[in-house]
């Protein structure tokens, strides 16, 4: 099969979810090609990257948009060169695109025409997958264009579950729900969603992310006495990662475990608001932030953690999480986690059984189920070991891309 990856940005080290998609095709064979609007601004790449040279397979479409010219008569001349060198490529495509009667203002203006630029002349697809609902948007607009073939998958995970919709409108994905043919919401939670937004149940099927199993399975753990405890986060400083509350709660335990240990890894624009308040908190002697890793670096910090905190929030612009890949990771080596009850969070870790969760931006419960696990580490083992099955069970990135690709096919057959 010949497939189209639709993203925002690529490579980006904190959509590993995308890339175990992306690697797990080419495993089996298939041809993938990926078109992100921009590259990441992450100072590290996933090695998966060079290893499938990801790179010459991704086209980024962002500067088109961007270069628009804001003056009418250069936007006028450089169209007209845009369709003397590129009209041969896709007429149909191009003509389309100046139907003023159809797109009115997008058409008038050449916006279509100098948006569609970066995908004409690649070729069909069997399958357009659209991760994010504004991608699956995107993708319903390039098949109406013709310039893509295939049929047309979205892949929604949170933020445009949330806060896209309480920025547009809940209707803006009507023409998506009419036009796509399927769609993978990576949970439950929002499935249901989907459902009450007006997408045929008929047309959705839970698909999750997941990770490597098999990988990790084969990975042994030195675990340490009990004179340090490590709690790790990772994650990128956004309000939605709750890190803030992460630092709080380790704050709050501090005094009665002084034997803890809080690194952080990852950066972002709330950089200095963590940085305050982990003075607040006099945990200068304690809490480190690591700035960003390599996955291999990350898998070495984990490796030599105790607990994993995941202090995820809705913000207060309405975004959510996914499901934090992660969680994922952590789970399946046998690390403790500790998060709360936050979208599809509750779908993976059951509190006390396979982790500890506490209710969102609560910091005196958050902190207190911190301290459940530090003081009962005789509990560590039955946790660990219900942690592994649930991701081994239903988390295997290796059984889910089988299934993807059983879902193509079912699609393409249909």
């Amino acid at each position: 099969m010949k497939i189209a990856f639709l993203v925002t940005h690529f490579p980006r080290l904190s959509e590993t979810f995308v890339l175990n998609q992306i690697t797990g095709l080419i495993m089996r064979g298939h041809e993938v090609d990926i078109y992100a609007y921009e590259p990441s601004d992450d100072p590290k790449i996933h090695e998966d990257v060079e290893k499938y040279q990801l790179l010459r397979r991704t086209f980024y479409y962002g500067e088109a948009i961007k270069n628009i010219p804001d003056n009418k008569i250069v936007r006028l001349m450089r169209g007209f060169v845009i369709l003397v060198t590129h009209f041969h490529k896709n007429p149909r495509a191009f003509l389309k695109s100046l139907n003023f009667l159809k797109f009115k203002r997008e058409a008038a203006s050449l916006r279509i025409l100098f948006e569609i630029v970066p995908f004409v002349g690649k070729g069909n697809y069997d399958v357009i997958h659209c991760h994010f609902g504004p991608n699956g948007n995107l993708g319903v607009h390039l098949k109406e264009l013709g310039i893509f073939t295939g049929k047309i998958i979205t892949v929604f995970h949170g933020y445009d579950m949330t806060k896209y919709i309480e920025m547009h409108g809940r209707d803006v994905y009507k023409d998506l729900f009419n036009k796509g043919d399927l769609f993978l919401p990576i949970s439950e939670r929002w499935k249901n969603e989907l459902i009450s937004l007006g997408c045929c149940e008929q047309k959705i099927k839970v698909h999750r992310m997941g990770v490597d199993t098999d990988r990790y399975s084969n990975i042994r753990r030195n675990f340490r006495s009990n004179d340090r405890t490590r709690i790790l986060s990772i994650a990128r400083f956004v309000e939605k990662k709750g890190i803030r509350f992460g630092v709080e709660a380790v704050g709050r335990i501090i005094k009665k475990h002084p034997e803890i240990e809080y690194w952080i890894i990852g950066d972002g624009s709330l950089r200095k608001e963590i940085e305050s308040v982990i003075d607040q908190m006099n945990l200068k002697n304690k809490a480190k932030l690591l700035g960003w890793k390599s996955q291999e670096e990350i898998l070495d910090y984990l490796m030599d953690s105790d607990i994993l905190l995941v202090p995820s929030v809705t913000s207060e612009d309405g975004d959510q999480e996914g499901i934090p890949v992660v969680l994922m990771e952590a789970m399946a080596l046998g690390i403790t986690v500790v998060s709360t009850y936050h979208s599809g969070i509750p779908e993976l870790v059951q509190d006390g059984v396979s982790g500890f969760l506490a209710p969102e931006r609560d910091v005196e419960v958050l902190a207190e189920k911190l301290c459940q696990c530090v003081e009962h580490r005789e509990l560590w083992p039955r946790i660990r070991k219900e942690a592994k099955k649930v991701v081994s069970r239903s988390y295997n990135i290796n059984e889910l891309n089988d299934q993807l690709v059983s879902i193509y096919q079912k699609l393409l057959d249909s």
